[in-house]
């Protein structure tokens, strides 16, 4: 029977065509939203498997009954505020918050016409001027999981043996990857069989940052046991995940972070940064991991010293990590909770 997509009930617009965290959000959680409720992406680079209607399409839908537009970002709510002021669309507006600063005078203006609000966590809901549901960004633990064999996959990806570290995300100074250099400098002289690995996109704007981090590790005689491996296809991310004994998050600054729950699901104990993003919520301090102080070299240094000479504790965080994230942040989970928001935004019409 050929789908009906006049009974849309959720429109989850994606305005950027660059794989941002908030497009990968997108992407992740509409299929698993599909199953439960008729919602559907709109807007620019949504790939196939992504159920998802055209903008023209949503401009014309019938206004026989009311729609969530779940917007993201501030153009997705200027956009919204078409569709309602200037189309008449009959359309409930969402926005889900993950910065944890105070919002420009525009941004504030855009919220407070939203009919409900979402903070993906319960510090980016303190800097809403207005009443917040908490719902947590979740993962498919189904993809992320631990590998049968961690060192044959580790073989397989030509990843070095001993105790491997990694840090992925773009490379630049907001995600702290001199600080995690700085800890090698001083770590991984006297530890020979440790590894760190980074992974992530370098920009032409950052390409110097990223050279200055290399030519310190070449005057250290570091740059073979600290590699650059550039941005990767999303599989080996996942794949690199779970060779890995140890995950860094070293970010100043953060929207929500889905990295650390991303290695904790695949087995990967991890560390990162108090008041950074949600990761004081993410991680069990000395249970699934470590938290330390943000923007502070000493600190990581002597959290990854105790995480790298005591490696049958680090080792024990393994199965925490995994049971932790299948517990409180599943994609399901966030999934669910999203639902029960539409829902109460279309049963009070």
């Amino acid at each position: 029977m050929r789908e009906n997509k006049d009974d849309v009930q959720v429109l989850a617009p994606n305005l950027n065509r660059r794989l941002s965290g908030v497009t990968t959000t997108v992407l992740r959680l509409i299929p698993v939203q599909a199953r439960k409720i008729h919602i559907r992406a709109t807007g620019l680079g949504l790939p196939e498997n992504v159920p998802h209607i055209s903008l023209w399409r949503v401009s014309v839908l019938p206004r026989n009954r009311w729609r969530v537009w779940h917007a993201r970002r501030n153009n997705e709510m200027v956009l919204g505020l078409v569709f309602t002021k200037l189309l008449r669309r009959k359309f409930k507006l969402l926005f889900t918050s993950a910065a944890q600063r105070n919002h420009k005078p525009f941004t504030k203006r855009l919220i407070s016409k939203m009919d409900a609000l979402v903070a993906t966590s319960p510090q980016a809901a303190s800097f809403l001027d207005h009443p917040a549901t908490v719902i947590m960004h979740g993962i498919d633990t189904v993809v992320f999981h631990p590998a049968p064999d961690r060192m044959a996959l580790r073989a397989q990806m030509k990843m070095p043996s001993g105790f491997l570290i990694g840090c992925f995300g773009r490379i630049r100074p907001q995600k702290g990857q001199d600080l995690l250099v700085q800890a090698a400098l001083e770590l991984l002289p006297s530890r020979p069989d440790v590894h760190i690995v980074f992974a992530g996109l370098t920009t032409k704007e950052f390409e110097p940052f990223q050279a200055d981090l290399e030519a310190k590790l070449v005057e250290a005689g570091l740059a073979d046991r600290v590699t650059f491996l550039g941005e990767l296809p999303w599989a080996d991310v996942v794949k690199l995940y779970q060779t890995l004994d140890l995950f860094v998050a070293p970010a100043r600054r953060e929207g929500f972070g889905l990295t650390p729950i991303e290695a904790m699901a695949c087995g990967t104990p991890a560390v990162a940064c108090h008041e950074v993003g949600a990761f004081d919520a993410q991680i069990k301090e000395g249970v699934t991991g470590r938290l330390i102080e943000k923007d502070n070299a000493r600190a990581l240094t002597t959290a990854l010293s105790g995480l790298i000479d005591d490696r049958a504790g680090t080792q024990n965080m393994r199965e925490a990590a995994r049971a932790h994230v299948e517990k409180d942040f599943s994609i399901q989970r966030e999934s669910d909770a999203l639902i029960d928001t539409y829902e109460a935004l279309l049963t009070n019409e």
